[in-house]
């Protein structure tokens, strides 16, 4: 994982660990990879990964059972997605609108990038 200036890196580790989530790779109930597997596996100090872990814990991403370890709370999958929903509106959704008015871009441009987008997507699943 190459990591950006921009932002902590328990933060990307914790970015990661939600999108490994919605992408279905970490289900709810299943027990994620020990602080000291996942630091090796990312080069981080284990202290990083403990503090994305615990992170993730204060969201109810994440639920520490002790003893066992870290396992994926049934609710991960909404949490996840309302504060990605939150943050894109917040954050992404204002530039976006920026560039349309900037391009002067109306609705029959819009439906022909997104038909032309549908139509890669078809190709690539080939």
């Amino acid at each position: 994982m190459d990591f950006k200036a921009t932002k902590g890196i328990y933060l990307q580790i914790a970015d990661n660990l939600c999108s490994q989530i919605l992408e279905g790779k970490l289900t709810p109930n299943v027990r994620v990879p020990s602080i000291r597997d996942l630091a090796s596996e990312m080069e981080v100090n284990r202290n990083t990964v403990m503090r994305a872990y615990s992170y993730l814990q204060d969201e109810n991403i994440f639920e520490n059972k002790r003893g066992i370890g870290f396992f994926v709370s049934d609710a991960a999958i909404k949490i996840i997605k309302n504060k990605e929903k939150l943050d894109f509106f917040k954050n992404d959704m204002p530039y976006l609108l920026e560039k349309i008015r900037l391009l002067k871009l109306n609705s029959t441009n819009l439906e022909a990038i997104i038909l032309e987008l549908k139509k890669n997507d078809l190709n690539e699943n080939k």
